[in-house]
């Protein structure tokens, strides 16, 4: 059982954007349930997946590998979290490592949590996270215009603090 409660916290809220079952042909993601995708877990059973095995995946897969436990400040962490679900760890890690000046490798290390902890730019890290995000958002929609059904939640999702 987890007992971390940031992660429990931002796994509840993840569910008001991840929760139920989904199979939407204009989806990269393929079948979803509770915002875990068959394309990315090949080898778990989406249509009959728990919230329990859910919440183990977010927490070993995404929680865990971003080090959100680490980062002082909940907003920071919840943008990252929730970037990391929705656009990949690797993404949301080089996303943060560019606006605070640590190097983009996509992985979040020790020097990476240092920069996120200490970072005094002109706005709040979690504002210029968000930023990024729509831009990052905008930007599907300009690629693939049948991403633009999407928008509005993903939008949703960024703003959230």
């Amino acid at each position: 059982m987890i007992s971390d409660d940031r992660f429990m916290d931002f796994f509840q809220r993840l569910m008001k954007y991840e929760g139920g079952y989904v199979n939407d042909p204009d989806d990269p993601g393929g079948e979803t349930r509770y915002g875990i995708s068959k394309r990315s877990y090949p080898d778990e059973d989406i249509c009959n997946l728990t919230q329990t095995r859910a919440m183990e995946i977010y927490h070993a897969d995404y929680y865990s590998k971003l080090r959100i436990s680490e980062m002082k400040d909940d907003r920071v962490a919840w943008q990252i979290f929730d970037f990391g679900v929705n656009a990949g760890i690797s993404r949301a890690a080089r996303m943060v490592q560019r606006i605070v000046g640590s190097y983009p490798d996509g992985v979040i290390g020790k020097t990476t949590i240092a920069y996120i902890n200490r970072y005094k730019g002109e706005f709040p890290l979690y504002i210029m996270y968000r930023s990024e995000r729509v831009k990052y958002y905008c930007g599907l929609t300009d690629k693939n215009p049948r991403n633009i059904k999407f928008l509005k939640g993903w939008l949703l999702r960024a703003l959230e603090v």
